[in-house]
């Protein structure tokens, strides 16, 4: 159905797209989800490649982007799209303050990457703009017979969001929860504030799980166990940058 191999797409229903970027280590997944009205996009990858080319085969409607956060790896392909949601407390983020420079970036996005032969990593920017809407904890995004409520989930980034279709049961967890090593070290990262997060969607009905990285095969079970996980670290003490890496078979988390 696409043309271009860098995306992998993945069909859920006749509404819901999966967009995998899986020849980079870090297996960015990106959701386009479509109302009647409109359609959201929620992430849009590395930017390594066009993901509006993509995601014009799969909708003619008009398409709103949303990261989960502002890294990256979740807004790469952000140019493309002049509507955009961002959350309030990274709008810094995306006008010259991220804490990172360009070429550790840069660096990132080709570490243990197989780039098609015309991308050029000498023109790759970091994604700045001004968002057409700011978003809060709480929010509503109706698409026209569907809408998705904005869940502030601090830890991993301040301004880090999952998203929760309640009629479906279906909770997009960016970089709060997936298979695999976990990243709370960074000093942008709050430990204290990721299990607030995990307290927050534990509590939800969630029937499936769509997470930003690796395996979508993700069982829901899985927030709570992360949350209790996380009770424990902060029982021993252990819930702070610097404790290291604790695993818990299939996934870990990096303090």
């Amino acid at each position: 159905m696409i043309s271009d191999p860098w995306f992998t797409i993945d069909k859920i229903n006749d509404t819901s797209f999966i967009l995998s970027e899986y020849r980079h280590w870090e297996e960015t997944h990106c959701y386009l989800l479509c109302g009647t009205d409109r359609a959201m996009l929620i992430d849009t990858g590395l930017g390594i490649c066009n993901i509006y080319e993509a995601v014009r085969q799969l909708t003619d409607l008009p398409i709103a982007a949303v990261a989960t956060h502002v890294h990256w790896d979740h807004l790469g392909g952000h140019k493309y799209f002049p509507d955009f949601y961002a959350h309030r407390a990274e709008l810094d983020w995306l006008s010259g303050h991220f804490p990172l420079s360009l070429d550790t970036i840069k660096g990132m996005v080709l570490d243990r990457c197989d780039p098609p032969a015309e991308f050029d990593i000498s023109t790759y920017e970091f994604f700045q703009g001004t968002p057409t809407r700011v978003l809060e904890d709480g929010d509503c995004i109706d698409l026209g017979g569907r809408s998705l409520r904005v869940l502030h989930t601090p830890g991993h980034s301040p301004g880090h969001m999952c998203f929760w279709e309640e009629e479906r049961g279906w909770l997009f967890t960016g970089d709060l929860v997936y298979l695999d090593t976990l990243f709370a070290y960074y000093p942008s990262t709050d430990p204290e504030a990721y299990l607030a997060s995990l307290e927050k969607v534990a509590a939800l009905p969630v029937r499936r799980v769509f997470p930003a990285h690796h395996s979508l095969e993700v069982r829901p079970k899985l927030l709570t166990e992360m949350r209790d996980a996380f009770r424990v670290l902060k029982a021993e003490g252990k819930l702070c940058h610097g404790s290291g890496v604790h695993s818990y078979g299939d996934w870990a988390l990096w303090l």
